[in-house]
């Protein structure tokens, strides 16, 4: 059946590392859907978008940006073409407009698996893109391990040299039984096998890793399996997004039955530690860039790094449970980016302050926390 082409499209989300990239919609929610700790693409349909509808969102970006004359651009140049521009058009003129006071040189394919669609197309729709905008620099996409694995060697090098040059994977876990817990639906060898194909095919690699994931039944086999299969891929970049429960999840029932036991943030500190202790051989860039995470200044590129990244979680279980309770909630309240903020009285007495708000203790402090970090899914 064909489908009416109705206007530019976005979807919900994307890598806080590509806050600054134009937006393509290739594909419409998640194909998988199935894993117990994602709360985005619940109780919505997948569908692949035509590759002419796609071409059409690419071309209208490219009339967009002429007509906003990129270099030149002024408020009042803005919002002289904004009148001109039909309702239905309204998206791709604000994408073109977003795109370019970002300079214009980073691409995100959305939704959560564009290359489940056919090889073929997915170059076809890169080498337009670039064709329209040659100045464009990187292009990212999520992918899952499952769907990788199964496309050949000369297909992803088509791909990779039509423009694709990142990949995202959800690696979550080393673990199979956590995999297997939480339904992702792909084992750890998979997810090796597909990171090392992406690797084989000269695009950048950007694994995901969430840490709690394993309860506190798992969460030592869960860094240690993870440790294991990223020391075997050696992706470009390790990314930390740690672990929250709302309400509207397969694994919250778990949570509420006793079934799954969530992590102390002690827990998942001490966590964290076994996981960076336990990588070796890898020169791999870690980031922990998620408001969620409890420590947003883990960063570094390892071997050198190591031992830095090591002792920002060590100094977190060092302290004394008053002192991990006002950073919790310095933390989480957005008061502290990481244990450095500490230093700052001001900042140290703004977190102070909340907890006798709040009445947060070092015994209650977790289970308040996890209303907190409801608030950022």
């Amino acid at each position: 059946m064909n489908q009416e082409y109705t206007g530019f499209e976005q979807g919900p989300i994307r890598p806080p590392s590509e806050a600054q990239s134009l937006l393509i919609r290739i594909t419409r929610n998640c194909p998988w859907n199935h894993c117990t700790f994602c709360p985005v693409y619940k109780g919505s349909q997948f569908s692949l978008r035509p590759k002419a509808h796609i071409i059409q969102d690419i071309d209208a970006i490219h009339k967009y940006v002429d007509m906003l004359n990129y270099g030149n651009i002024t408020r009042e140049s803005l919002f002289a073409v904004r009148k001109k521009v039909p309702s239905e058009e309204l998206r791709a003129f604000h994408a073109a407009a977003n795109w370019i006071s970002n300079d214009m040189e980073s691409v995100f394919l959305q939704d959560a698996n564009s290359l489940i669609i056919k090889p073929q197309d997915l170059a076809e729709i890169l080498r337009h893109l670039k064709q329209r905008f040659p100045q464009i620099k990187r292009i990212t996409s999520y992918a899952r391990s499952h769907t990788i694995a199964r496309i050949s060697d000369d297909n992803l090098k088509e791909i990779a040299d039509a423009g694709l040059n990142r990949i995202h994977i959800g690696l979550e876990s080393g673990s199979d039984e956590v995999l297997k817990i939480v339904k992702k639906g792909v084992s750890k060898d998979m997810h090796i096998r597909a990171g090392l194909k992406v690797r084989h095919a000269n695009m950048e690699l950007s694994e995901y890793v969430m840490p709690g994931l394993g309860g506190q039944t798992l969460s030592e086999v869960h860094a240690i399996e993870t440790a294991d299969a990223l020391n075997q891929i050696n992706p470009h970049f390790i990314r930390l997004r740690s672990l929250a429960i709302p309400d509207h999840l397969p694994l919250f029932e778990d949570w509420q039955s006793k079934r799954f036991q969530k992590c102390t943030d002690r827990m998942t500190a001490k966590e964290i530690l076994l996981l960076i202790e336990q990588l070796n051989g890898i020169t791999s860039t870690l980031a922990s860039d998620h408001i969620l995470n409890l420590f947003q200044d883990i960063a570094g590129v390892f071997p050198d790094d190591k031992e830095k990244m090591a002792n920002i979680p060590r100094t977190f279980l060092n302290m004394s449970p008053e002192e991990q309770c006002v950073y919790q909630v310095g933390r989480r309240m957005g008061f502290f980016s990481g244990l450095g903020d500490m230093a700052d009285p001001h900042l140290l007495e703004k977190a102070r302050r909340q907890c006798q708000k709040f009445g947060i203790t070092p015994d209650n402090a977790d289970e308040l926390i996890d209303e907190l970090m409801k608030r950022f899914i």
